[in-house]
């Protein structure tokens, strides 16, 4: 059975900057695989669509330009903010932080640069603008229930709704 549409694909896979090699996540770090259903935007869009037709047993090496990963950087996400906003707080560059907004959506920045009076965050998502390697390998495909279809995404085993 091949991925394609409203299966449900079971894969390993290992995430690297294509530019400096660093792996920068990794199923095998969660010990067990990802399991998408496929067609849904579970997973970002290059890699789903590089994968159609993979079948159980299959490894691939798949790279995704950063259009279709995360995006381009855009440079309206970053931002100079008061130094007194960030109050107790060891700053450095390269530090992550979470703020959140009056909504209490959780969003989260990337310190660039700093001096006394202001702070320079960085609020693309940290892959955006990398260009992705992933080494994919798909353990199971199967056909999806029609419930996941509805809900669009796998239900887990065990995992019931009334």
């Amino acid at each position: 059975m091949k991925a394609e549409k409203n299966k449900v694909v079971t894969f390993h896979y290992t995430l690297r900057d294509k530019e400096t090699g660093e792996v920068l996540d990794s199923s095998q770090a969660y010990g067990q695989p990802l399991t998408v259903l496929f067609g849904a935007q579970n997973i970002i869009p290059g890699l789903e669509k590089r994968m159609e037709g993979m079948e159980p047993g299959e490894k691939k090496t798949i790279e995704v330009p950063a259009a279709e990963a995360y995006g381009e950087k855009d440079p309206n996400l970053v931002q100079q903010a008061p130094r007194e906003y960030f109050q107790g707080v060891e700053l450095e560059k390269g530090l992550p932080l979470q703020a959140q907004t009056p909504e209490g959506q959780i969003i989260n920045m990337v310190v660039v640069d700093f001096d006394d009076n202001t702070v320079t965050v960085d609020m693309n998502h940290p892959l955006a603008g990398k260009d992705l390697v992933f080494d994919v390998e798909v353990v199971d495909v199967r056909d999806a229930t029609l419930e996941e279809i509805k809900h669009g995404h796998v239900h887990e085993e065990g995992e019931h709704h009334h």
